[in-house]
């Protein structure tokens, strides 16, 4: 009987060793990894969810020859896409922090293709003592940018941008 229960056991094996397995089908081939030279709106959705993180700055440029002011003047906050960072490559010659000339930076502005990522910039008023703030955003890396003026006197309007990431829901201090 032990003999027989072996037999039958050794037939099964053989016979199912000598079927043909399917395995599973082999993966797709991977996604070509996402350009900073092609607008996506998708690429913004993370930025549209709220979240319990704030930016709050004060314009702090100066330069020998005056003080500079950002009272009345909009601040933007964009987020973070391999296209805006590309975009602010361009038009600051950094994707960290600058101040240039605004006519500079204009004079650099690409041509629109039709991107429009309006509907995903925060903005707000600089007020009268420099300060601005943003509330309610995710976790993320943002672009902040105001316009500064000489408070008196003479010189150019700068532009003014700095990189600022926000995480852990607490406030993020940012210096323009």
């Amino acid at each position: 009987m032990r003999v027989l229960r072996r037999f039958v056991a050794f037939s099964t094996l053989a016979l199912l060793a000598a079927c043909e397995t399917v395995g599973a089908p082999p993966p797709p081939p991977p996604m070509a990894p996402p350009s900073a030279t092609v607008f996506r709106p998708s690429d913004f959705s993370w930025s549209a969810v709220p979240g319990r993180n704030a930016v709050v700055g004060r314009l702090t440029y100066k330069r020998p020859e005056a003080r500079y002011t950002c009272a009345g003047a909009a601040v933007v906050l964009t987020p973070e896409t391999l296209w805006t960072r590309r975009r602010m490559s361009i038009l600051y010659n950094s994707p960290i922090s600058a101040a240039l000339p605004v006519e500079e930076v204009r004079a650099r502005t690409p041509a629109s293709n039709g991107e429009d990522f309006s509907a995903f910039v925060r903005r707000t008023t600089c007020d009268a003592t420099d300060r601005f703030s943003f509330s309610g955003l995710p976790d993320g890396a943002w672009y902040v940018i105001s316009v500064a003026k000489p408070a008196e006197g003479r010189g150019p309007s700068i532009a003014v941008m700095r990189r600022v990431e926000t995480r852990g829901g607490r406030p993020t201090s940012v210096g323009l």
